[in-house]
């Protein structure tokens, strides 16, 4: 059974690499129009799962619409903004952010318990993602802008992962995604004629390629099958790893220069994810 942890391993260095990668699209075509082309290249596989999955009722069908919007939309096209303003390894670790957001969504929305332990680690990322927003000297390029948008992307992402949890009860959870992921996609590949020519580089393709159909398709399947073989918590684990990939991708292949505020900001905001993931106890 050593399979499905190889294959959680592969996934974390896919999904670690995806910020860096986008930081190499929009450097080769405005960041709109990569989210774009990353959905639409990703659109055939999802309509395929899609279809070969249960159909959802008319009142799920809505509400997954809904989610694609929130989701893509308004999570994806941000991020890809956010990312073409702050650097790689900024945007890596404030993107780290999702689960937190996750764990205090879901104390609202699914009732389910936000303990000490868990405000603590909240409070501590939040003050780490201050840190590396106010960062000075140190971390080029960040700019308040692009931190907005990322946290941005972050909170629809989490709010995606919170009602996409409630609707696991109807549907199984590739066609919560496929479903969302085709009416995400929808919006954004019509609005395709009006975003300009894409002027293709063989970068901005690789990045388009990578996000499309490694990140988001291959991704989603690998996730899918790691969850039928491996306990969640150990699967959810590799939220701690993906980080630090990213950052170190970023440091190597862009050059990203960074300072003591945004290292001091990271160990701030991954330390608070470990804090709110533990179980903790009463009180």
């Amino acid at each position: 059974m050593r399979l499905p942890y190889a294959g959680l391993a592969v996934l974390c260095l896919i999904w670690g690499l995806s910020i860096p990668a986008t930081k190499f699209g929009v450097m080769a075509m405005p960041a709109i129009l990569l989210a774009t082309l990353r959905y639409a290249a990703a659109a055939p596989f999802f309509a395929v799962l899609a279809w070969r999955g249960p159909r959802p009722a008319w009142r799920d069908l809505v509400r997954l619409a809904v989610l694609g919007v929130i989701g893509i939309d308004v999570g994806q096209v941000a991020q890809a903004l956010g990312v073409a303003r702050t650097p790689a390894s900024v945007a890596t670790v404030l993107s780290s952010t999702i689960p937190i957001l996750v764990a205090a969504l879901a104390a609202w929305r699914l009732r389910q318990p936000l303990r000490m332990i868990h405000i603590v680690g909240l409070l501590m990322a939040a003050t780490g993602v201050g840190v590396i927003a106010f960062a000075r000297g140190g971390t080029a390029g960040v700019g308040l802008v692009g931190v907005v948008l990322m946290l941005l992307s972050a909170l629809a992402v989490a709010i995606y992962y919170v009602l996409a949890a409630e609707m696991a009860g109807r549907l199984p959870a590739a066609s919560i995604a496929a479903w969302s992921s085709l009416f995400g996609a929808v919006p954004l590949v019509m609005a395709l004629p009006w975003l300009g020519d894409p002027a293709p580089t063989a970068i901005g393709i690789a990045s388009v390629l990578y996000l499309g159909l490694l990140v988001t398709v291959a991704g989603v399947w690998i996730w899918f099958v790691v969850l039928r073989h491996v306990p969640a918590r150990i699967a959810a684990g590799t939220q701690y790893v993906q980080p630090v990939i990213g950052v170190a991708a970023s440091a190597l292949l862009l050059g990203d220069r960074l300072g003591t505020g945004f290292y001091a900001g990271a160990v701030l905001v991954l330390a608070g994810i470990a804090l709110t993931a533990r179980r903790g106890r009463s009180g």
